[in-house]
């Protein structure tokens, strides 16, 4: 039988936009912001309300509960989280907890002893246990007038409001659930938000390290590179690259990809890209410096399943003659004035950096020419997909692609941003892969 109910005190701050709910002289703020409330979005279907108590048959009585809209807003009843946890399908909007309740979850019955000291020294265990089971959900507690410190201490832990079982009308518990389920939409945005900008920083930070500016003073080389990250999961890869200049003319560049993708792997390529800039430096060329880059990716690597892909290309002095070492990487494409670009031979190549021990990367001498462009890139420019079907660009199909550029005249920095946009294009949006290249071009006085 319903409890006859007091009529609640209200009062609404006009001023401010927001509504401000009085009970038993505590004042709790009903909305978050009055912007907040002035832009929420309508309701296109009812609110649903998951009422978990131990006692229904006593406990909340309210014959009817309206949204904003006038339409009912529906309710479902738990008696313990074991009934909550099946109830609490998508269409539960928010939830009304009794925090009278006791905690009656699997593992807290089966030590029911261990729970009692546990509850008795943290009295919201049972709000702990909702907010986990409900990450997404709004929440509301439901507790006596007598306990205003511990209906505090809840909107602290978690809850978007608390409400006193004795003031408790229709009106009041509709507004309530209202404002709670926008509260708590505004809240996941603004999770959203800062976890996007934190990503957006970690990102920019990463990327300071792959792309770094190339040590060529004093080469008569041109140097150009794009790199595109792989922007559908919003995470770096582990592509990266770079080149120098040694004393003795020698121009070093390379090109590397660690498998997977996210900050960790990204953070591996940077470290990759500084232990080869400084083993260049040092004199180190071909498979011995492959050799040590492998050890320094065996005891930097997150675990052992950790691989990547290299390409390494010594230029001579002179700019004529090219070494070139491959581990596990496509083969880089070179292009002559009056001549079709192709690829440079790869037979010979070894395996990426982690997977077998102490293996050997042959070095294979190139003729250049006078007057040549060499293009390094990461397996992402040539795995994108071609049109709606699962054929995808590959070696060939990029081959054919920068010919048809050559022909039109572009070079440097031109030829590679028409490049990457035409692979996206091709793959009918962006690539799901991190995408490297790098060009150096020589002409011949």
């Amino acid at each position: 039988m319903p409890v006859p109910v007091p009529r609640q005190r209200e009062t609404t701050a006009e001023a401010s936009g927001q509504a401000v709910l009085h009970t038993a002289g505590t004042t709790t703020t009903a909305t978050a912001t009055a912007t907040a409330t002035a832009t929420a979005p309508p309701h296109t279907s009812p609110l649903t309300l998951l009422v978990i108590e131990d006692d229904p048959a006593g406990g909340l009585t309210v014959p009817e509960i309206l949204d904003s809209d006038g339409h009912r807003i529906r309710l479902r009843t738990a008696r313990n989280l074991v009934e909550a946890e099946r109830l609490l399908t998508p269409d539960v909007h928010c939830i009304l907890l009794d925090l009278s309740l006791p905690e009656t979850s699997p593992r807290a019955t089966a030590t029911a002893t261990a729970t009692a000291t546990a509850t008795a020294v943290d009295q919201l265990a049972i709000l702990r246990q909702v907010l986990r089971l409900a990450p997404r959900h709004a929440v509301l507690v439901l507790t006596s007038e007598a306990d205003a410190e511990r209906a505090a201490e809840a909107v602290r832990v978690g809850a978007q409001d608390f409400l006193f079982r004795d003031e408790l009308d229709g009106r009041l518990l509709s507004r309530a659930i209202r404002y709670a389920v926008e509260r708590k939409r505004a809240d996941i945005a603004q999770y959203k938000l800062a976890e996007s900008k934190l990503r957006a920083q970690e990102n920019a930070r990463l990327e300071r390290g792959l792309l770094p500016t190339p040590l060529l003073e004093g080469s008569d080389l041109r140097f150009a590179a794009r790199y595109r990250p792989g922007r559908s999961r919003a995470l770096l890869g582990g592509d990266f690259y770079d080149a120098v200049r040694t004393p003795d003319g020698t121009v070093h560049a390379m090109i590397g990809d660690v498998c997977g993708h996210g900050p960790d792997e990204a953070a591996l390529g940077v470290e990759l890209r500084i232990a080869w800039r400084a083993l260049t430096l040092a004199g180190l060329c071909g498979d011995d410096l492959l050799a040590t880059l492998q050890e320094v990716l065996e005891v930097e690597r997150p675990c052992e399943e950790i691989f990547a892909t290299l390409c390494t290309v010594d230029i001579s002095p002179d700019g004529r003659h090219a070494g070139l070492c491959l581990a596990g990487h496509p083969a880089p494409l070179v292009s002559r004035p009056g001549r079709p670009a192709r690829l440079l031979p790869y037979e010979n190549s070894g395996p990426a950096l982690g997977l077998l021990p102490r293996a050997r990367w042959p070095r294979r001498q190139v003729e250049l020419g006078g007057t040549w462009s060499l293009m390094l890139y990461t397996d992402g420019l040539i795995e994108g997909r071609i049109g709606e079907g699962k054929e995808r660009l590959g070696q060939d199909g990029m081959v054919e692609m920068i010919n048809r550029h050559l022909d039109r005249g572009l070079s440097g920095e031109g030829l590679l941003e028409a490049s990457v946009t035409e692979a996206r294009r091709l793959n009918g949006g962006e690539l799901t892969d991190d995408v490297a290249v790098v060009l150096l071009s020589r002409a011949e006085a």
